[in-house]
């Protein structure tokens, strides 16, 4: 997974708040098939056998998730091979496990889901890097249906048994308010570069010429608020950057920003301008 380690910036965390931590739990450990980390009375990291890619946390005074506003639009758990894709179908569909959406990318076969909280998922492979269709500096993205006969057939007798080792956070996709302004924001500020455009709708932004690691949409509108602070959805994600130099060099353009800018433990944590939380790590 190059586009998602050294020397690459990439998304490798994601927080997100729920109603109810054990119904949660059940969800992404038996659907999803994550493996508890970590878990105290409120709180629960999930991993794929390496790093923690997931944390839920259930606030105290948790409101469910507010419609037209920013946030989490879905994240994306890349697993390692188009078989494991295959083998969630197989396994969804033995358990009765609602897949929502299924699309083929050109860049990437996707599956389309929502926790019981109404946060989106996507688990998805991607093909070899070197069959993207670029032009110039545009990555040719499509939405098709997905070949699902072709992943069963990839996929064999071989069963899904968990979210494989190897799986990786593979990106994150936001609802902004200002598509110029908040784009802005990523490319100016955070260093990515947009690899493509939907129409003033949607913006793909990545490093090192990835499909995408960010994308931002203004689906639920524009000009929308960001949600009350206890509401379900998205308590911030994490972008990690292959040195400290790299994290220097976006924290001197932060402060010549209006963001507010502070420090959990290694982690620099600010909010793009659609409110959406960030942490900035170094990858150990």
């Amino acid at each position: 997974m190059y586009f998602h380690r050294k020397p690459v910036t990439h998304v490798s965390h994601v927080s997100l708040k729920v109603e109810d931590l054990e119904r949660a739990l059940r969800f992404y450990t038996t659907v999803i098939g994550f493996q508890v980390a970590d878990q105290t009375a409120r709180t629960a990291e999930l991993t794929a056998g390496g790093a923690v890619l997931l944390t839920l946390e259930q606030p105290e005074d948790v409101m469910p998730k507010q419609p037209r506003t920013t946030g989490l639009f879905h994240f994306a758990l890349l697993v390692p091979d188009r078989a494991d894709v295959g083998r969630f179908i197989k396994h969804s569909v033995k358990h009765g496990n609602v897949i929502q959406g299924a699309s083929d990318h050109r860049v990437s076969e996707a599956l389309y889901l929502t926790d019981p909280d109404g946060n989106g998922i996507e688990i998805y492979a991607d093909r070899d890097p070197s069959s993207w269709p670029w032009t110039n500096d545009q990555v040719g993205m499509v939405t098709e249906p997905l070949d699902v006969e072709s992943l069963l057939e990839a996929a064999g007798d071989t069963e899904w048994n968990g979210l494989p080792e190897g799986t990786v956070m593979g990106h994150i996709h936001l609802h902004v308010s200002d598509m110029e302004r908040d784009t802005a924001f990523y490319t100016d500020v955070l260093g990515l570069a947009v690899v493509s455009s939907y129409g003033g709708q949607a913006n793909f932004l990545s490093d090192s010429r990835y499909h995408h690691h960010v994308a931002l949409n203004v689906w639920n509108g524009r000009n929308i608020p960001a949600p009350a602070e206890n509401s379900v959805g998205l308590r911030h994600y994490t972008i990690a950057f292959p040195n400290e130099d790299a994290r220097q060099n976006v924290l001197s353009r932060l402060e010549q920003t209006e963001a507010a800018i502070t420090r959990e433990k290694d982690a620099i944590v600010t909010a793009d301008p659609a409110g959406n939380r960030i942490q900035l790590v170094v990858e150990g």
